[in-house]
This record gives structure tokens, C-alpha cells and sequence, in this order.
């Protein structure tokens, strides 16, 4: 009994972490010294693959070998003088496929067809012929997806809602208006949580740091703001831009911000020291929108002078000009999945494939000054324009599934249904929409539509695919 209770007391001694260190370091020491040598191989096995295996590939050839071996001698030699003079009279050689239209002049005159054994040819030649892959029709069928369906109105601005953006963690959205305030609110409710004050002019353009708990903000009045939202105060001033800021992006693995505006350039920003690392000049007019994403071309611009310009962030320089767009390009956005981006503008949607810029096709159809863009995981891609409308698009397909429009808010003039920005949020199922009635509107998909309640009407215009 005694030596039991010793037995149990040094076993208590040590902890679980370091008998299992103890049986890993044991287990280690006794294969280190063979863990990368092969496993000896079976000679019996081996004979047996082999055997298979040449039996498989080469057994009509080896048998013919064999018969040929057994035969007498003066025999080999009169096979080998037929064999010669006509082996197309043998009936064990077979001619090498051909495709079967040219079969027959092969048999008929053509002295290069070779013997190789017996009776395969034909049969298989035939039937791989007829197992040739077919090609995939060029149009893929647009995919099924819900109609959206306004659920919730809110208003608290004094003037034009002109951006939003929503914050990482998916609870709250910000909006900044021609009333000079960000209202910040709450994304299940639609209260209103916070508002600041400090723009002297319309705030333009709202972005959240996923980084740091900061809020950045532009506007009319060439000011770009950081907020600090743990004290709700303005910790830094980024001074430079000689006119109006229209948008501003964070760069989203890298302390940088980059901003655009009515001087017709974007600068790229510090976002803690303040200091302006480059300003990428090079288009003619006010640039009216700006992306940044991880991998190059790291900012994508569109101005108003009917170009996109792709950035090189490293040199600060230019790496290509799309000039497909004939009028001022006012909405970018970037496809959460897939390396492409949209632009929009009054004559045409156009999706893009990065790093070159390549355009693949337009969404033709909304027809209007389109101010806005916004895109999700489920391949929405819906787009806002100067009168209130907004038109659905399969990405994919370019397959307009949906035309809104939202009622302006009373007390408002018809002339005042306009979109200016939009956001879906982080799990894509709400549509955050800044208006011209002051009024910021909520939208999300409609959970009783179906696929029967609402079929797809599709006819894929056979040029949809334009060279422009």
C-alpha cells in the first residue's frame, strides 16, 4: 500500500504539459534517425506490377512475338517476304486510325499507313471521335436573385445625404450631409447614436479604419478630417488639396488614405504622420471617385473627364488610362470576390478586370446620370442614379433583374428623388442609400419572392459584348 501511494506521489509531480513534452521529445529521439528513408520495397510485389503492367500495355505485341519465336525458321522468312510485298492482305495488321473521312483514301492508296497489331484500330478510333468535347454555349444563364423591397426611411439631416459608409463590425453606419454633420446610426435600429460637428461645408466623403478605431472624413471645404471615436474629436488635420474633396479611401493593409477631389488629383496620405507621400496628377477634370485595394493597381480613380486611370501606389505614377467611357465617370466600386471593378456613368456601366484594366462588357439600360455604384458577395450589382432610380444586375451575366424607384419623402419635390451614394453593408443583405429628399433609405431582399413568384426574363442580345 505504501509503495502504491509513492508510485502515485511521483507520478503528481509533474504536470500534464510536460509528460506530454517528455512522450513527444521520446517519440522524436526514436525516428529521428530514419524518418526520411524510403521503405524497402517488396521484390515480390514489384515482379508482380511489373507483370501486370506489361501484360496491360504490351500483351497483343508479345504474343505475336511468341508465335513468331516458335515457328521454324524458313517459316519467319516467307512471313517476313509477305509482310513486305502486301501486309495489308494479313488480317491480324491494322491501319492507324485516321479521322474517318480520310479512312478510306488511307486504305485505298496510301503507302504511309503502319501495321501495329491486332484488330484495335477501328472501333476505337470511331468511338473517340464521336466522344470529341463539346463547347460550352458562349452565354452563361443569369443566376436567380430576390427582389429588394425598401423596409426603413430615416431622416435627420437638414440638407442633401451625400456618403455613407458602414463600420467593420456591421452595428452602426455613418452619413455626412450638405448640413455640414455626421450623423452616426445605429444599423439594427436606425437610431441616431452620435453626431459631429466641425466641417464649415458639405462632407462629401466617409470612410471606418478595420485598423484603428478611427473615422475619416472630406469635404467641400478641402478639409480631410481624422476622428478619433473613442473621444469623438478631431485628432488630425491632412491639409493639401486645393479644392473641394469629393471621396477618400483607406488603403486596406497599409497606414495610407487617399483622397480626390475638384483639383483634378488624388493624393495619397500618411495617416499618421500627415504627411502627403505622393499626388497623382494626371487627369484633366474634377476626380469624382476613388478605390483602393491590397494588390496592384492599388488606387483606381475615375474623373470627370471620361477616364479611369489605374495607379502605381510604389512609383506614385500612372499605370494605365481606360478612355472607353465617352462621359464623366462618377461611380466606382470593387467586386468583393472576384479581381474586376465596375464603373458607372450617364452612358454606361462597364465591368473591368484588374491588373491591366481589360473591359469585358457593358450593362446597358439605365438610362440616366448614374451617380453610385454598390456591389456584394452574391453578385448584386446595383447602381443609383440622379433621379431616384436604381437598377439590380446579375454580374455575371449583366442581366438587369430589378428597376426602383423610391417615393420621395413628403414635403419633398419629385425633382428631389436623387441617389447620391450607396453602401451595402458588411453581410450584404442591407442596401444603405444617402438621397436628395434628406433622407437615408434602407433596403433588403424580399424573403417571399421565389424563383416561381418572380422567373427570369432573359433575352442575351447576341452583340452584347461591345468592342467599346
Amino acid at each position: 500500500m505504501v509503495k502504491e501511494m509513492q508510485f502515485n506521489e511521483e507520478v503528481t509531480k509533474h504536470s500534464v504539459h510536460t509528460l506530454v513534452f517528455r512522450s513527444l521529445k521520446r517519440t522524436h529521439d526514436m525516428f529521428v534517425s530514419d524518418q526520411g528513408d524510403l521503405p524497402d520495397t517488396d521484390a515480390e510485389a514489384e515482379k508482380v506490377l511489373r507483370g501486370v503492367k506489361s501484360r496491360a500495355v504490351y500483351g497483343a505485341v508479345q504474343t505475336k512475338v511468341d508465335r513468331v519465336k516458335s515457328m521454324p525458321s524458313h517459316q519467319v522468312v516467307n512471313s517476313n517476304n509477305d509482310t513486305a510485298n502486301g501486309g495489308e492482305k494479313n488480317g491480324s495488321t491494322v491501319a492507324v486510325y485516321q479521322p474517318p473521312n480520310m479512312m478510306a483514301g488511307a486504305v485505298g492508296g496510301n503507302n504511309t499507313t503502319m501495321a501495329v497489331g491486332g484488330g484495335l484500330g477501328g472501333a476505337g478510333a470511331q468511338s473517340s471521335h464521336q466522344m470529341a468535347i463539346r463547347k460550352a454555349s458562349g452565354m452563361p444563364k443569369p443566376s436567380w436573385h430576390a427582389p429588394w423591397k425598401l423596409y426603413r426611411v430615416i431622416s435627420g439631416h437638414m440638407g442633401w445625404v451625400r456618403c455613407v459608409t458602414v463600420e467593420p463590425g456591421n452595428e452602426w453606419f455613418a452619413t455626412g450631409a450638405a448640413d455640414r454633420v455626421i450623423k452616426i446610426w445605429d444599423l439594427a435600429s436606425g437610431k441616431l447614436k452620435l453626431s459631429l460637428t466641425g466641417h464649415v461645408s458639405v462632407v462629401r466623403g466617409l470612410a471606418v479604419s478595420a485598423r484603428q478605431p478611427y473615422l475619416f472624413s472630406c469635404g467641400e471645404d478641402r478639409q480631410v478630417k481624422c476622428w478619433d471615436l473613442e473621444y469623438n474629436k478631431v485628432i488630425r488635420h491632412y491639409h493639401g488639396h486645393l479644392s473641394a474633396v469629393y471621396d477618400l479611401s483607406l488603403h486596406p493593409t497599409l497606414d495610407v488614405l487617399v483622397t480626390c477631389g475638384r483639383d483634378s488629383s488624388a493624393r495619397v496620405w500618411d495617416m499618421r504622420t500627415k504627411v502627403n507621400i505622393h499626388t497623382l496628377s494626371g487627369h484633366t477634370n474634377t476626380v469624382s471617385s476613388v478605390l483602393t485595394q491590397s494588390t496592384d493597381p492599388q488606387i483606381i480613380t475615375a474623373s470627370n473627364d471620361s477616364t479611369i486611370r489605374l495607379w502605381d501606389l510604389a512609383a506614385g505614377k500612372s499605370s494605365a488610362t481606360l478612355t472607353n467611357h465617352k462621359k464623366s465617370v462618377r461611380g466606382l466600386v470593387l467586386h468583393p470576390k472576384l479581381f474586376m471593378f465596375a464603373s458607372g456613368g450617364p452612358d454606361n456601366i462597364k465591368q473591368w478586370k484588374c491588373p491591366e484594366g481589360k473591359f469585358i462588357q457593358n450593362l446597358s439600360g439605365h438610362n440616366a446620370i448614374v451617380n453610385c455604384l454598390a456591389m456584394n458577395s452574391d453578385g448584386v450589382l446595383v447602381s443609383g442614379a440622379d433621379n431616384g432610380t436604381m437598377h439590380f444586375w446579375d454580374w455575371k451575366t449583366g442581366y438587369n433583374f430589378q428597376r426602383f424607384q423610391a417615393p420621395v419623402q413628403p414635403g419633398s419635390l419629385d425633382s428631389e428623388a436623387g441617389i447620391f451614394q450607396m453602401k451595402f453593408d458588411h453581410s450584404g443583405s442591407r442596401l444603405i442609400t444617402c438621397e436628395a429628399d434628406k433622407t437615408i433609405k434602407i433596403y433588403k431582399e424580399d424573403d417571399s419572392a421565389s424563383e416561381e413568384s418572380h422567373p427570369i426574363h432573359w433575352k442575351p442580345e447576341i452583340l452584347k459584348r461591345r468592342r467599346y
